[in-house]
């Protein structure tokens, strides 16, 4: 089935996927979003899947968003909003060109929605690619909200990884152009305990401050860093809690640690 996708290598590679059609070419310009089912959030999900993250931990992020979605507090959260329900989907990044639109949009407005999104997670592909590319994924993520049959109050981006952008183009063209339509861009910064050598800590910025100045940005945006993939499924809990969210709980801060 066709899907969104920027690598030829993976389109040849991959399964079919749960993926009903692109209502526009990811090549071309979107239509003009009308008569769409309205939610309180359009919540598009981006998950790094570049070398740094083995398959333990690829497990570990996929294990994260299913249960998050699984849990009672998440789905009193997605009830609880004036409309009572969210559209979200999820990809995987890695290099320039290279995402897989591995879930489709959804609406979530019960428990049972809920698990539908969970389940289609537990069975998305697990594969890994080389690069880590924050500006790919904005760009893709841009035109999966373009494809959205969703029209939210608001829109939000959610990246997670656990590492700098170091393929493509720099983040500030991406950034600039979601931000301009109106897009907050949240991220969710996975910390390796393990210390960086000595001559990767001169040229590369902390993962924290990365993230917080160069990734995520809009009207309220956040930064949730899990102390290593052992924390991951709490601080995607705590995290997609906040996004669904009406108003950020009071004294959030910009940033939040999460350990195991």
């Amino acid at each position: 089935m066709p899907r969104l996708s920027f690598s030829r290598r993976s389109i040849l590679a991959a399964p079919a996927l749960l993926v009903r059609p692109a209502r526009a070419s990811p090549q071309g310009d979107a239509p003009a979003r009308t008569g769409l089912d309205p939610v309180d959030v359009e919540l598009v999900l981006a998950v790094d899947v570049s070398r740094s993250v083995d398959s333990t931990e690829q497990e570990m992020q996929f294990r994260g968003y299913a249960n998050a979605f699984r849990d009672q507090r998440v789905i009193d959260g997605i009830l609880g909003g004036p409309i009572g329900a969210i559209g979200v989907t999820l990809f995987t990044w890695a290099d320039w060109e290279t995402q897989e639109w591995l879930v489709p949009w959804m609406r979530l407005d019960s428990r049972t929605s809920a698990e539908a999104f969970a389940a289609a997670i537990d069975a998305a592909p697990r594969r890994t690619f080389l690069y880590t590319s924050i500006s790919g994924a904005m760009t893709f993520a841009a035109r999966v909200l373009d494809n959205s049959p969703f029209e939210g109050t608001r829109r939000v981006v959610d990246i997670s990884g656990d590492g700098v952008s170091n393929s493509g183009p720099p983040l500030e063209g991406p950034r600039a152009a979601l931000l301009a339509s109106g897009v907050v861009v949240n991220g969710l910064a996975v910390v390796d305990r393990t210390p960086l050598p000595e001559s990767l800590l001169s040229v590369l910025p902390p993962l924290e401050v990365y993230y917080r100045e160069e990734v995520i940005g809009g009207p309220g945006s956040f930064l949730v860093v899990a102390e290593g993939f052992e924390a991951f499924e709490a601080a995607v809990r705590r995290k997609i809690i906040r996004e669904i969210a009406l108003a950020p709980p009071p004294g959030a801060q910009r940033v939040e640690r999460v350990s195991a």
